[in-house]
């Protein structure tokens, strides 16, 4: 399973990349007012140059050939640079051109199996399923990646399947279980796999087993 950290943040990027865990980023508009981006294509050139995986760049464009026109030059920016278009018709539609042009996309804001398919017929690299927005609803967003991943299966679809939208481990967990490709986490979700109160406390016992050992080699 790969990991990508969900961030617009560099200092946030590097922390995770240092973990040596990281496979990619994910970006989108929200992300990046968030740490008051001002040169856009500046900033995902940054990224793509601190991380050998892929880093999904969001087009703001809702019409086909603004779509493919801003993805296009988004794509120029790095080798690795994955072009992020809405689950929408035009999107669709500029999904097929990319995928015809060799360029790498990244289906968002999907939310439900057909709109996967749909988006894996189109020849999207990825799949973007929003678990946690559908939690928020009181819809089971679990349920989502077990069933594009029975879909996908079913015909061989290579379309990975990048759990988005992750709040807690738990979303973590489940979506490595059923099988999904890639997990997109913020850096705080990243950093609560590695906490178990059984490795605090043993580690805390043992250094002090360690302290009374010293302690007895000096009489």
């Amino acid at each position: 399973m790969k990991f990508f950290i969900d961030t617009a943040n560099l200092d946030e990027i590097k922390e995770a990349n240092d973990l040596g865990v990281l496979d990619g980023v994910t970006t989108n508009p929200s992300l990046c007012m968030k740490v008051g981006v001002s040169d856009f294509e500046g900033h995902i050139a940054k990224i793509c140059n601190m991380i050998e995986g892929d880093v999904s760049a969001e087009v703001i464009s809702t019409e086909y050939d603004e779509i493919v026109e801003e993805g296009r030059k988004l794509a120029a920016i790095a080798d690795n640079v994955v072009v992020k278009v809405p689950l929408i018709k035009d999107g669709i539609k500029a999904i097929k051109t990319f995928s015809e042009e060799g360029i790498k996309t990244n289906c968002t804001l999907c939310f439900s199996a057909s709109q996967a398919l749909i988006a894996a017929k189109a020849g999207a690299t990825y799949i973007s399923p929003f678990i946690g927005r559908l939690d928020d609803i009181s819809t089971d967003g679990m349920q989502l990646i077990a069933d594009i991943r029975l879909i996908f299966d079913n015909y061989a679809i290579e379309t990975e399947i990048l759990a988005a939208s992750i709040r807690h481990p738990m979303h973590f967990l489940e979506s490595a279980r059923m099988g999904a490709d890639v997990a997109t986490m913020p850096l705080n979700v990243i950093e609560q796999l590695l906490k178990h109160p059984l490795t605090d406390s043993g580690l805390e016992r043992f250094l002090a087993d360690w302290d009374k050992l010293q302690e007895s080699l000096k009489d």
